[in-house]
């Protein structure tokens, strides 16, 4: 098994590779890839001493997974080239998700329309990815209607120039912006650009890729996204209406026995979900469950995950990991 992870040095690359360690993934050859000005860089890792390598050197060495977390413009330029020679690419951008020949996957719900015949594999926005597995035990059993969802999004989001923007203005300091205004003592109600309808790019994926991770069109899903100077993780308010009516204490059932979920719903307690305890978690927590009192068949939650973790990297190392567990890496069956 010879596996590249490409954006080696960024916030994402550096959680990919705690997740490799932390699962036990199992490779014979390791590639930390990044951009021109990062070749030649020294990284230590797992008491190694490697060097990052430039993206045409690692499509040369041909490695069977390529997990991608660098960005739409080089995963468009640069997947198609892995892909010829035979790895298989499980991309962390919003190059490809939308494309109908590439697979969207969140393994605890759809790994099973993967096959050898694909090469690369597209990984979920961060919002999407926590607030569909939170939904999928509900949508299976009471089939959703219509999703009302707030987003209450971490820094670690923006990557790590947005962590230093949000250290700088608490620590006084003058540095580089990434956002258009403070982010420390404030919130933004602004998550990647404005479109056309009103609505920005990252909200309008949340609506996409949750029909496309479901594959039923007919779901309703509007989005309002905001980012908050927290680092913890994303949490997201989810208001779902139902085809069919349903109990609180059935709902906790299925959301406490679903893969990959952990419930949080203690009121009483105070125990609900927060990104504080998120944090380096692989986990969605789920809590503050209630009915909506306001019209039938509507349910009021709030969803907790490590962005980073779920949100990216864990997903795409779980998607290798279902790869190599179902023969589906055609470079590991010569």
């Amino acid at each position: 098994m010879k596996l590249a992870v490409v954006g080696a040095t960024g916030l994402v690359g550096g959680e990919i590779l705690e997740v490799l360690d932390e699962r036990n993934f199992q490779y014979d050859e390791l590639m930390l890839v990044a951009s021109e000005r990062s070749v030649g860089k020294k990284m230590e890792y797992k008491g190694k001493t490697y060097s990052v390598i430039g993206l045409a050197d690692a499509v040369a060495k041909k490695p069977d997974v390529a997990i991608f977390s660098a960005g739409g413009g080089t995963s468009l330029e640069w997947a198609p080239k892995f892909a010829e020679v035979g790895t298989i690419v499980i991309d962390n951008s919003s190059a490809w998700r939308m494309n109908p020949k590439n697979k969207l996957i969140v393994p605890e719900i759809n790994a099973k329309e993967l096959t050898i015949d694909h090469r690369v594999i597209a990984n979920p926005n961060c919002s999407t990815i926590q607030m569909v597995v939170a939904l999928a035990p509900l949508h299976e059993k009471y089939k959703i209607k219509r999703i009302v969802v707030s987003t209450y999004q971490s820094v670690t989001g923006t990557g790590k120039a947005a962590v230093d923007q949000l250290n700088n203005e608490r620590a006084g300091k003058v540095g580089e912006k990434v956002y258009p205004h403070p982010i420390d003592m404030n919130v933004l109600p602004h998550i990647d650009v404005f479109l056309d309808n009103g609505y920005t790019k990252e909200e309008m994926k949340m609506v996409n890729e949750t029909k496309k991770i479901f594959s039923d069109d007919s779901i309703q899903v509007t989005a309002t996204t905001v980012r908050l100077p927290v680092m913890g993780g994303h949490s997201e308010s989810v208001n779902v209406e139902f085809d069919k009516d349903f109990d609180i204490d059935e709902v906790k059932s299925l959301l406490a026995n679903f893969p990959g979920v952990i419930l949080e719903d203690d009121v009483a307690n105070n125990v609900y979900p927060m990104p504080l305890n998120a944090h380096k978690k692989d986990e969605v927590f789920v809590g503050r469950l209630r009915r909506d009192e306001s019209q039938p068949n509507t349910l009021n939650m709030w969803v907790v995950a490590d962005n980073l973790r779920k949100g990216a990297a864990t997903n795409a190392i779980q998607i290798a990991e279902y790869m190599v567990e179902h023969n589906l890496i055609p470079q590991l069956q010569d």
